[in-house]
């Protein structure tokens, strides 16, 4: 069941099953109906605890291992049909404009990578039957922070495309075009996606805190989600703030990287598989170190998709990154090659290109010059190929299961952006091509060193 798609703004949405109507229900004799009412103030009775958890069916690991992303979306849907039917009760304009935007987007959209490392790092490691369906449930809530990011992220960017349709806050201010025009419209849309983003964490937070774990199991889990957000918001943090203070250092741009879309992108999610499976120390480590190395190069393939890619494959417009002055690695290393070159020609064109929102297409194709010319594309290229190859030996060192070990592998290639045969040859397990391996600290250090190809500042 997904969330109904109601036309107008202010249409109700009917009473969940089993519910009268608000106008069919009475008041309790001698009070005032406008302030003890239950339309007045929903959420006060038994009927409005919470939704009781839906316990995923895990008899059949075979179909499950098929199509994990299937079942991760079949639990989604139960669950996000009783959070936004929750949602009505408390005020049906709230349910339409908000929780089922939420809703939409977590459905309509994603490869459910994240949920799909959760999958098969419990798989790896043995995990079946409670340990399955908690992992079916992770997975639920990773989407959901997955959503939190991203209409976040739109925000803080000013983009207003994502999956080639607007995002989230540009749709709430479309739809409010004729009662606040614009910069009224445009602010009330960031502040509504704000809060979208907000429920997204807060039902993430529900659904983990909802299952059922054993003792041991529950303390890594959730030392493992507390860690994962918080890096986010620092990763978040350091990415805006290197957008207003210019910085060009691909240490932090590294760092920034590995804090805000490495870790929950990649490592945490199999620390979390592994966690629900049981797993030991060492193959924790060595799935952490995997995540680390792989989850860096998801990030710089990602920077540069933004700036070579096509919007019809990225799903919104080229050169986001360069228009909004994020301080990325790719960036990073072109400012430092020309600077090491005398190239002031190069230079000029960062100069006035980083940052301008209104940069023209040839202003933007000039920058990729400046990109190629340099040699910081064929230097981040590289480094993802020696990432990847880093994060697969790290893998070889675990104990798995063969299937599991296979199906990581062809995840770890694809999430990077990797050729999905052959393995890019890159130095020595336990460098990481500068970046600390997973067992150098606890869960959540990050001491990052950045192995700058030259280009540090």
């Amino acid at each position: 069941m997904r969330p109904s798609k109601a036309k107008d703004h202010h249409a109700a949405l009917p009473p969940p099953p089993g519910r009268p109507h608000a106008s069919r229900q009475t008041s309790t004799p001698g009070a005032d109906p406008h302030l003890t009412g239950p339309a007045a103030c929903p959420g006060s009775g038994p009927e409005d605890d919470p939704p009781v958890p839906f316990l995923p069916d895990v008899s059949d690991l075979r179909a499950l291992d098929d199509d994990a992303p299937a079942a991760v979306g079949r639990l989604l849907d139960e669950l996000l049909a009783a959070r936004t039917a929750q949602a009505a009760t408390l005020d049906p304009v709230f349910a339409h404009d908000l929780a089922e935007r939420v809703a939409r987007f977590t459905l309509d959209g994603g490869k459910r990578t994240r949920s799909q490392f959760v999958w098969w790092a419990l798989r790896a490691c043995g995990g079946k039957g409670r340990a399955a369906a908690a992992a079916l449930r992770v997975g639920a809530a990773l989407e959901l922070i997955q959503t939190c990011a991203l209409v976040h992220d739109d925000v803080m960017d000013g983009s207003r495309l994502r999956r080639g349709r607007p995002a989230l806050h540009a749709d709430v201010e479309v739809q409010y075009a004729g009662t606040a025009p614009s910069p009224q419209g445009a602010r009330f849309g960031e502040a509504a996606a704000i809060l979208a983003g907000d429920l997204a964490l807060a039902w993430a937070d529900d659904v983990l805190a909802d299952t059922e774990l054993a003792p041991d199991t529950a303390r890594r889990v959730r030392g493992l989600w507390s860690a994962m957000r918080m890096e986010m918001v620092a990763g978040q943090y350091l990415d805006v703030q290197g957008q207003i203070t210019s910085s060009r250092s691909s240490a932090r741009a590294i760092r920034a990287a590995c804090l805000k879309s490495a870790l929950y992108s990649v490592e945490r999610p199999l620390a979390l598989g592994a966690a629900l499976a049981g797993a030991d120390a060492a193959t924790t480590t060595a799935l952490c170190s995997a995540g680390r190395c792989v989850g860096i190069a998801f990030q710089l393939r990602d920077d540069l998709h933004d700036v070579f890619g096509s919007p019809g494959r990225t799903g919104k417009p080229s050169g986001c990154d360069i228009r909004s002055g994020k301080p990325t690695y790719l960036v990073a290393v072109a400012q430092a090659r020309a600077e090491a070159a005398g190239d002031h020609r190069a230079l000029a064109v960062l100069r006035r290109s980083l940052g301008r929102a209104d940069l023209s297409e040839a202003g933007l194709a000039g920058v990729r010059g400046v990109l190629v010319a340099t040699g910081a594309r064929e230097t981040v290229e590289a480094r993802i190929d020696r990432l990847v190859g880093q994060g697969l030996r790290h893998l070889d060192t675990a104990e798995l299961e063969t299937d599991g070990r296979r199906r990581l592998r062809e995840l770890l290639h694809s999430a990077a952006g990797a050729p999905p045969d052959g393995r890019p040859s890159c130095g020595s397990p336990g460098t990481a091509d500068g970046l600390p391996r997973a067992e150098d600290g606890p869960p959540g250090s990050l001491l990052l060193t950045a192995g700058a190809e030259g280009a540090t500042r």
